[in-house]
């Protein structure tokens, strides 16, 4: 039976879908799309949502209205909105659309940092120094996510040591909240335990993580990551997403069915499952394709009466 510390028997779920789950598909949602898709994931329960990037509109088209988007959404005071960024001039655009919080990713692999970056890796790293101080500044609570932590699509395995040399000096250089990201979905369990245990013996800025379940381990790494004690996960609703700079990139963990598995197991997140299970029908028709997500297929056990 899974013991849990007492501390984390709630999991906060970072919901990305109109981010990272959106900017992958084939099809571009209109701005309303975009907006209602957030308004009722809010409805639902989610409390941090990453709603845009900005990112340049050239390189990642479908996130071009992120100005439009931010302007749209509703704003309640139990919602936090985050936009990624890359580089000041990203900073600037958040700031200017009043986000609650950002989201800054340095890639632990040099060539995939060129491919989704335009730089390397410490160029990277310096960047989102230069953005996390900016941040701050402005009092915009901010992220530094290391992708491409578990593997790259383009060098093979990633070191360890150098992705917990990339986190350790973001955490130093003021990033409120470390995530590790297995951006393509290579990860397993026994890497989530050892980079947790390597970033939580020197430092205490928070960790998250970000799981895709591009080989259907996605579930398997969330849970190693809650039974060591991290209660901050990204999800998509409807495993929709991936890296539109990764080869064969498939959908994030979906949060339905990561809710289904951490309810059944007696932990809370303050979701209501019920009524998020119909979202994933709503972004198969908005996207033209059925979304990998599972217990939207299979239903909720047992059956509400």
């Amino acid at each position: 039976m899974l013991r849990l510390k007492e501390e984390f028997v709630n999991i906060e779920i970072i919901e990305v879908s109109p981010r990272d789950g959106l900017q992958n598909e084939k099809t571009i949602l209109s701005t309303a799309d975009k907006v209602e898709l957030i308004t009722r994931l809010a409805d639902v329960g989610a409390r941090r949502i990453e709603a845009v990037s900005f990112a340049h509109p050239k390189i990642v088209p479908a996130m071009a209205d992120a100005e439009a988007v931010m302007a749209a959404v509703p704003r309640r005071p139990e919602v936090s909105y985050a936009g990624l960024v890359l580089n000041r001039r990203g900073l600037e655009r958040a700031i200017d659309t009043a986000v609650d919080e950002i989201n800054v990713v340095v890639c632990a692999s040099d060539t995939f940092s060129a491919r989704n970056q335009n730089c390397t890796t410490e160029e990277s790293l310096a960047a989102a120094i230069d953005v996390v101080a900016g941040a701050r500044a402005a009092g915009i609570f901010a992220t530094v996510t290391i992708a491409t932590a578990f593997g790259c699509p383009f060098e093979g395995e990633v070191s360890e040591r150098r992705v917990l040399d990339l986190a350790h000096r973001a955490a130093e250089a003021g990033a409120q909240e470390l995530c590790l990201a297995d951006t393509v979905g290579v990860g397993v369990p026994s890497q989530v335990r050892s980079l947790m245990e390597g970033f939580g013996a020197t430092s205490d800025v928070p960790l998250r993580f970000h799981f895709h379940n591009t080989r259907n381990t996605g579930y398997a790494n969330a849970l190693a990551a809650i039974e060591g004690g991290v209660a901050v996960l990204d999800s998509s609703a409807g495993g929709i997403g991936g890296c539109p700079f990764a080869p064969k990139a498939t959908g994030n963990i979906a949060t339905e069915d990561l809710l289904y598995l951490v309810e059944r197991m007696g932990m809370t997140t303050g979701w209501d499952l019920h009524a998020l299970l119909p979202i994933a029908d709503l972004l198969s028709e908005r996207l033209g394709k059925v979304v990998p997500g599972m217990v939207s297929k299979a239903g909720f056990f047992p059956s509400p009466a």
